[in-house]
């Protein structure tokens, strides 16, 4: 199995990278994390216009796909840029719609989401009560057991490690869509859609946090010297790049396992989640430490990296139960 990303992919990364470099995503998360949901609206928008939720949604809804290799390529930048909003969640919903085989709810959602014109707001009761940034959103669903629903009410926010994720507990209104069998297995490929692009966010995000520590060594000085010349710091260092470099093939590799529709997939997908997760969070600690008390700093854009990597490693699978599931297959 070939796990490089092609030239094709390659420049797609790229692209987007110049996309969220340009657009003062750190101003964008802070406005998210107040409630204030304009910024990150017009960066959806722009990401829309570059493919990304399409990436989602089948050709025959108005969509490119499903990609997951090139949907990981996409949330892995979106990671490494911190952009805010439910982006997991959105694509999330439109695989359980393309996967639950109803017409009328696919036609309903997948062309608004394959455009970017619908945020959408994913809760899975099988894995919590929460759905994020469901105040956001312009559509609501809940799969409970297996039932999916849409339309519920989001509740009030709670309070969460990451201000900008904006967790709530759906009402238990909302329009019944599907019932039956169907949307529990339905349910199950859009939590390892989910993972698998949770993974790839965790990815990219520890990737940024180990660039900006890095950078940061070179130039802050004691003694006399950089601290990134001190051996303990290049050791350091070092691990954290082993981590994610050990992540980005099993997070590549689930995703190619998810397009060929491997039996295996979940299980692929949960290993690239832990590892990828826990790399990210490996990260986040080693950027704390290295930048000394400025780290712990709400000023420091870094922090809003920072705070992401702990509910991005529990996110839609803890190591935990990514582990229990890789233990079971």
């Amino acid at each position: 199995m070939r796990f490089l990303l092609d030239a094709e992919q390659r420049e797609f990364a790229r692209s987007l990278d110049g996309l969220l470099a340009s657009s003062d995503t750190p101003a964008a998360v802070r406005s998210w994390a107040a409630g204030d949901h304009a910024p990150g609206r017009a960066l959806w928008a722009r990401l829309s216009e570059a493919g990304v939720f399409a990436l989602a949604v089948p050709q025959r809804h108005g969509g490119l796909g499903p990609l997951p290799l090139d949907l990981a390529v996409a949330f892995t930048e979106l990671g490494r840029h911190a952009v805010p909003g439910p982006l997991v969640e959105t694509v999330a919903a439109a695989a359980l719609l393309d996967r639950l085989g109803d017409p009328d709810a696919a036609a309903a959602h997948l062309p608004g989401i394959a455009s970017g014109k619908t945020v959408a707001a994913l809760c899975l009761t099988a894995l919590g009560p929460y759905a994020l940034d469901a105040d956001a959103a312009d559509t609501v669903l809940v799969v409970d057991g297996d039932v999916l629903r849409a339309g519920a009410a989001p509740g009030p926010v709670q309070p969460s490690a990451d201000p900008a994720r904006r967790l709530s507990r759906p009402s238990s209104g909302g329009t019944v869509l599907a019932r039956g069998p169907a949307v529990a297995s339905a349910a199950a490929h859009a939590a390892d859609v989910a993972a698998l692009a949770t993974a790839a966010q965790s990815l990219g995000l520890g990737r940024a946090l180990l660039a900006r520590t890095v950078e940061y060594v070179k130039r802050r000085t004691q003694f006399g010297v950089p601290v990134g010349s001190f051996q303990a710091v290049k050791h350091r260092l070092a691990d954290t790049l082993i981590a994610l470099e050990f992540a980005e093939p099993l997070v590549h590799g689930a995703a190619l396992a998810l397009a060929a529709g491997s039996p295996e997939a979940g299980r692929d997908v949960a290993a690239a989640k832990a590892t990828a997760g826990e790399a990210a969070h490996r990260a986040a600690r080693t950027a704390l430490q290295l930048h000394g008390a400025v780290g712990y700093t709400d000023e420091l854009d870094l922090s809003l990296w920072i705070r992401k990597a702990r509910p991005l490693r529990d996110a839609w699978g803890t190591p935990a139960a990514c582990r229990a599931r890789v233990l079971a297959a």
